[in-house]
């Protein structure tokens, strides 16, 4: 769980204050200086927003993205979900899920403070990559205990994320694209990569049975045609393929 926010009283300060590139987030009206990242945080932060942002239920994401429910909190997750939207500036809500990578010099108060407000304004989960230690993720959610999850483990983001991400994901850039990867080719309408090559195979089969049928100078019929170009196995198709090499007539294919 997080514990109680130090910033009890309001600052001085407002969202509307602070501009794009500006390194400073708000608490309650105090800012807070965000610095740059490490080559080691920012590396992973690039894969893990890449895993995150092609999931196919993911409508928008964004890195650093500055939300701003109320006007006197900014807060800019390292990697967070949205909803889809046109507006300008600040985002006026708060993100779904956000992560957060926590490494050398992290300041656990503020980092405690961050989760706090965006799990009071409903952000639904945050996950807190450790760089330092063993490989985890701590995952936060409002109303229940913190739980930590490690190397080989799996995070879900039901409602927000339609796949699993592997803690890995995180912290091992092949482990990152191999998800990335997966994640894309389902927004295309594939469920892997082998679904892709036998597609691939199947549209060579079909191709090379209707070419070779066209060289002997044998003509199918719509229906026959609509037949070759529907079928997806490949064992048939092999079978015709064989037939169309001897075939007298176009119907023996499929004698």
């Amino acid at each position: 769980m997080t514990k109680p926010k130090k910033h009890d009283s309001a600052g001085p300060f407002r969202a509307d204050q602070l501009h794009d590139g500006d390194r400073y987030e708000l608490s309650n009206g105090h800012p807070i200086y965000c610095a740059p990242a490490g080559r080691d945080h920012a590396g992973r932060n690039l894969t893990g927003a890449a895993a995150i942002g092609s999931d196919p239920d993911v409508e928008w994401a964004g890195v650093d993205a500055g939300f701003s429910p109320e006007p006197g909190m900014l807060r800019a997750p390292d990697i967070a979900v949205a909803g889809a939207g046109d507006e300008r500036g600040w985002i006026k809500s708060a993100p779904s899920l956000a992560v957060e990578y926590a490494g050398k010099g992290q300041d656990e108060g503020e980092l405690q403070d961050k989760l706090a407000d965006m799990l009071a304004q409903g952000t639904k989960l945050i996950w807190v990559v450790r760089l330092l230690g063993p490989r985890r993720v701590e995952v936060h959610a409002s109303g229940q205990s913190m739980r930590v999850l490690g190397s080989g483990d799996e995070l879900t983001a039901p409602g927000i994320l339609r796949n699993p991400v592997p803690v890995d994901a995180f912290y091992d850039r092949t482990v990152g694209q191999r998800i990335t990867l997966r994640n894309l080719l389902q927004r295309f309408g594939y469920e892997s990569l082998e679904a892709v090559r036998d597609e691939g195979q199947t549209a060579a089969l079909v191709e090379s049975i209707l070419s070779l049928l066209q060289d002997r100078g044998l003509a199918l019929d719509d229906a026959q045609m609509d037949r070759v170009q529907a079928c997806t196995d490949q064992t048939r198709l092999k079978h015709w393929l064989l037939r169309a090499a001897r075939a007298s007539a176009a119907s023996d294919l499929f004698d």
